[in-house]
């Protein structure tokens, strides 16, 4: 089995980059905010627990959202591994997420982390802006807080993986295909290695 997160600051491409990966590889997606909608549409007990927190506008902790991954891992043995997006966002859920997958003989392979200038993350959102109607997309101040907030929020996490050799930076500028090229490069590269070691 083999395990990835992907990560990358608004407009990097992640969600293009997500559905080739999955398709050439055929990995699970596991999203954490399709999870949760999928869980709350169902009526699941983690579901209804969950949606008790969001209709009160806090967040959902971090054991409920670990529960879902752990169902979603149990429901999906037969696929070759998993692509985690959206989590972990904290050193405290890839801490969580380590040993859930350590209970269960496997771990995280590698963070890929595609770098993209701010510069170029602001443009590509202001010309997706002008095609997707979303408001966040459209002001350059807006655009600048969100990368920031990215910065701060996912550094412990590349941290968390780093002092175990799992991070990857991938240039992330250039076409579609170069991209694609070079994560797939290096996940050909590590799917000979046994990471979870």
């Amino acid at each position: 089995m083999f395990n990835l997160i992907l990560f990358g600051p608004p407009g990097s491409g992640k969600g293009t980059q997500s559905e080739k990966l999955i398709a050439k590889y055929h990995l699970k997606h596991l999203s954490t905010g399709d999870l949760l909608r999928s869980e709350i549409s169902r009526k699941t007990r983690l579901g209804l627990e969950a949606k008790k927190f969001m209709d009160k506008g806090h967040l959902v902790p971090d054991e409920v959202v670990i529960g879902m991954i752990n169902d979603a891992l149990d429901n999906n043995r037969d696929v070759a591994g998993f692509l985690f997006d959206g989590f972990p966002r904290t050193a405290i859920q890839a801490e969580e997420l380590d040993d859930l997958l350590a209970k269960k003989n496997t771990c995280i392979d590698v963070m890929l982390a595609l770098e993209v200038s701010e510069e170029e993350l602001i443009k590509r959102l202001v010309k997706r802006g002008e095609t997707s109607g979303r408001s966040d997309d459209s002001n350059e101040m807006v655009i600048r807080a969100r990368i920031q907030e990215y910065h701060k929020k996912t550094a412990t996490v590349a941290d968390h993986y780093q002092k175990v050799n799992k991070v990857v930076m991938i240039k992330g500028e250039g076409t579609i295909e170069e991209i694609f090229k070079r994560l797939s490069d290096e996940i050909d590269r590590l799917m000979k290695l046994d990471n979870c070691v």
